[in-house]
């Protein structure tokens, strides 16, 4: 780790488990920390004004896509109180032996009141999940489906291929201020959402037995790592969720990511993290929806690019209608590496009409 100290010189209040600091230091080649630094609130004490704090700037020092700042390693100036925010019995570890191991209470352990419930749980009973590859094609889904069957209980498991702090997200903050989504389930070594799940699988049981969810949806965390071989990727993670949902009885729905906007040949039409997560390593029959206001020619190469990748003959396609103007997002601001809907408007309607699937799914299962 690339470590630095500094002094706190502004500070948010915490939203959602996480404060933003404004800090008086540099990183490690002496450029000032423009962005900031988070400070969670799960691992280390909030901050005032004044106080000294480490802070991690590798990412910053390797000049990645965190924003610019930094993470709060320890506040120098303040000792936790032993007694202090510990969960009563609870005692799965997250970031488990690291030195940022810590106990939460997960939905399936004894000391859970769903502990009873969860280990009777079983099946999905033909619940539609949507699994998604990015983090930000999770509040397009929501907003579909919630245009399309308002009363829809909504959950979103968080798997823990990215991000692992669910407070890192502004997104899920904004979808459950505004209603889009009901509840977060951070699973694996993901932690902070509104219940904690040892893996995906009982994450999903538990938006179904404990949460009442209507429709799941399923994505990895903001920092999404790719590396440009096949499967060096976090682009695979869909396909495990897909796999999951599967296995639970659950109606696998997969978000295609879709861009003619992308400059990177990899990422245009059908992205290679779709083909690879749907043509290699999803083992299950899922349905993928396509939106109907693409172009012919954007319809043709999308095909012909998932039929090359054998995708047709596992999976099946749906086109679903849909006018992407009228999604109502309830005033997020969503980009897609920096696109808006406007830039890049297949990447939106994608996700849409997956959302609306699924919406329809649901209004024909009840």
């Amino acid at each position: 780790m690339r470590l630095v100290t500094a002094t706190v010189t502004g500070i948010s209040e915490p939203n959602h488990g996480a404060q933003r600091l404004v800090i008086d230091s540099c990183d490690t080649n002496g450029e000032p920390l423009t962005g900031g630094a988070l400070c969670y609130e799960a691992l280390t004490p909030l901050c005032r004004i004044g106080d000294e704090v480490l802070v991690n700037v590798t990412a910053v020092d390797l000049g990645l896509g965190t924003g610019g700042f930094g993470f709060v390693v320890a506040n120098l100036s303040r000792v936790v109180d032993k007694d202090a925010g510990i969960q009563e019995d609870g005692h799965i570890m997250k970031l488990r032996y690291t030195p940022f191991q810590h106990e939460v209470l997960s939905v399936e352990e004894s000391a859970s009141p769903y502990h009873e419930l969860m280990q009777e749980a079983h099946s999905l009973a033909g619940m539609p999940v949507v699994c998604c590859e990015l983090h930000s094609q999770v509040p397009l889904v929501a907003a579909a489906i919630n245009q399309v069957a308002p009363q829809a209980k909504l959950a979103y498991c968080m798997t823990d291929e990215a991000s692992l702090m669910a407070a890192f997200s502004t997104l899920i903050s904004q979808m459950k201020d505004t209603g889009l989504i009901d509840v977060a389930i951070t699973c694996g070594q993901a932690f902070g959402g509104d219940l904690e799940a040892v893996t995906l699988h009982s994450g999903l049981l538990a938006a179904h037995a404990v949460c009442g969810a209507d429709i799941a949806i399923v994505a990895q965390g903001p920092g999404i790592v790719g590396t440009d071989t096949p499967f060096g990727h976090g682009g695979l993670a869909q396909a495990e969720a897909l796999n999951a949902v599967a296995v639970l009885d659950g109606v696998p729905l997969a978000v295609p990511r879709l861009s003619f906007a992308d400059t990177r040949e990899r990422h245009r039409g059908v992205s290679h993290h779709t083909l690879m997560a749907l043509g290699w390593v999803c083992l299950a029959q899922a349905v993928i929806p396509l939106p109907s206001d693409l172009s012919f020619e954007q319809r043709a190469s999308i095909e012909q690019q998932l039929l090359d990748a054998g995708i047709l003959d596992k999976h099946g396609m749906v086109t679903v209608d849909l006018d992407a103007a009228t999604i109502d997002l309830r005033g997020l601001e969503v980009t897609t590496m920096g696109r808006t809907q406007a830039e890049d408007p297949a990447f939106f309607s994608a996700a849409y009409a997956s959302g609306i699937f699924a919406a329809k799914m649901l209004s024909e299962k009840m």
